[in-house]
């Protein structure tokens, strides 16, 4: 039996036996359930569409503010770095720290080296490094939590509805599709094809 035919699980490390799959289909771990692989109809083509998408929105999301507050006539923008900089400066260095790297450090990571994996591989070339990159890429994953930091400034605008007259910003609305954008590149993405194709490379 050729190794190329043999999946190990990532949850309990069972050795199992591919499968054909239909399309669109998924293979579980007969084990644990864990997803092992999937097929993915143009997997590559629309990750990467996912991804320049999410680049995109990640970009207005950091650069245009994420909140308008109006007190008593002075009015006062928030942006998420400057977010970041006044946690930073009121001595919450942990907080700061914490909201600078699951908002902005990690989706960046996720996104850019989506990129960097799936641009080359759309024109049938493996970008150089490729094996750690995906490595990296699955390590930094479960740090990107757009979607908390999202919840949290709702629950916050709730709050602080009927003490200032509260505006919602572009930033605001791009992290909302920059969330569902994240969640269809991660539901497309196959980091299996990518291993298949730089086996039958190397």
């Amino acid at each position: 039996m050729e190794l190329s035919s043999l999946i190990a699980c990532h949850e309990c490390d069972l050795l199992q036996r591919r499968v054909p799959l239909a399309g669109g289909a998924v293979a579980c771990c007969r084990c644990c359930h864990a997803v092992l692989y999937r097929d993915s109809p143009n997997g590559i083509d629309r990750t990467l569409a996912y991804t320049l998408g999410a680049l995109f929105l990640f970009l207005i999301a950091n650069l245009y503010p994420i909140v308008g507050l109006e007190v008593q006539g002075n009015r006062q923008v928030a942006t998420l770095y400057g977010t970041v900089h006044a946690l930073w400066n009121d001595g919450r260095e942990e907080v700061a720290s914490l909201v600078a790297f699951t908002t902005m450090v990690s989706p960046a990571l996720e996104i850019i080296l989506l990129a960097y994996l799936l641009i080359p591989l759309r024109f049938n070339r493996i970008a150089e490094g490729t094996i750690p990159v995906l490595r990296f890429l699955q390590t930094v994953k479960p740090w990107s939590m757009t979607e908390v930091f999202l919840l949290g400034v709702l629950v916050s605008l709730v709050k602080l509805e009927h003490l200032a007259h509260v505006e919602t910003g572009i930033g605001l609305w791009a992290f909302a599709g920059l969330i569902p954008l994240l969640i269809a590149a991660a539901g497309a993405f196959s980091p299996d094809e990518i291993w298949n194709k730089v086996s039958r490379t190397s």
